[in-house]
């Protein structure tokens, strides 16, 4: 039987992390603009042989419902490997430009493969998540930034600990309002270590088994800006942005059988 839990040792020092990134993000400098995230996600649930998948397209801007500047294109396939215990394989394609000259093309184009998995606590009423991902990446530069034909590759690895909690019923049902509340880690093997926080709070409601709307705050904060040029990471004076996020989750059908999870509407990304 699969454990409840991540391994003690391992998530005792992840959470260890999670105080301190919430104490460098207070110490950073903030953008006093509020930007904008838009998500939209279709979820393929695992169904009796196990297996799932989702699509998502994300957009973000640098201002409050203006100057877009980059968009995400990415989907995977799940297996149910036990009722908390789901693996991933997916990948995107994730584009940067400048909002100020849109018409120039993007100043870099990634494309991203992952590997994840996610481990689900659910108690009588609060879910508790813990996600785990590696990130290989590919970027493609537009050639006034690196020389012509230039790529890089770099590695990432992430750790998301996600807190949900129904508020007018004890489980993810048809109207139900729940809160949600995650932090997330960045680490960049090559050094420096420690690159980004992400904290998220928002409200959310699942209008039925199909439809989940989610409003909320996120604060990104950026440890170790990357120099393009040079094509390495220096520690930086740390930048965080406060930014309004909305998205919408639209679940498809599928059969349920027994060893098919309870579904938390957590946000993919």
């Amino acid at each position: 039987m699969l454990p409840s839990s991540p391994h003690p040792f391992l998530l005792t020092g992840l959470l260890a992390l999670l105080p301190l990134a919430a104490s460098a993000q207070t110490n950073a400098v903030p953008d006093r603009q509020v930007g904008t995230w838009l998500i939209g996600t279709v979820v393929l649930p695992g169904g009796p042989k196990h297996w799932g998948g989702y699509a998502e397209v994300q957009t973000r801007a640098n201002g409050l419902g203006r100057q877009f500047f980059y968009t995400e294109l990415k989907g995977g396939v799940s297996y149910d490997v036990a009722k908390n215990f789901t693996l991933m394989l997916a990948g995107g394609r994730y584009s940067t430009a400048d909002y100020r000259d849109l018409s120039a093309g993007p100043l870099n184009v990634e494309g991203r493969l992952w590997q994840q998995l996610t481990l689900t606590q659910l108690t009588s009423r609060l879910k508790l998540e813990h996600r785990y991902r590696m990130e290989e990446r590919w970027f493609r530069f537009r050639d006034d930034v690196v020389p012509a034909g230039q790529r890089r590759y770099r590695t990432r690895l992430r750790y998301r600990f996600n807190t949900l909690l129904p508020l007018n019923h004890p489980t993810f049902t048809d109207h139900t309002a729940f809160l949600t509340v995650y932090d997330e880690v960045f680490f960049n093997p090559r050094g420096p270590f420690f690159e980004r926080n992400r904290l998220f709070a928002g409200l959310g409601y699942q209008f039925d088994k199909h439809l989940t709307v989610q409003a909320g705050w996120l604060n990104q904060a950026n440890y170790t800006p990357a120099s393009y040029r040079q094509n390495v990471f220096t520690p930086q004076t740390t930048v965080a942005k406060n930014n309004v996020a909305l998205s919408v989750i639209y679940r498809l059908s599928r059969k349920i059988s027994s060893t098919t999870p309870e579904f938390v509407p957590s946000q993919p990304d």
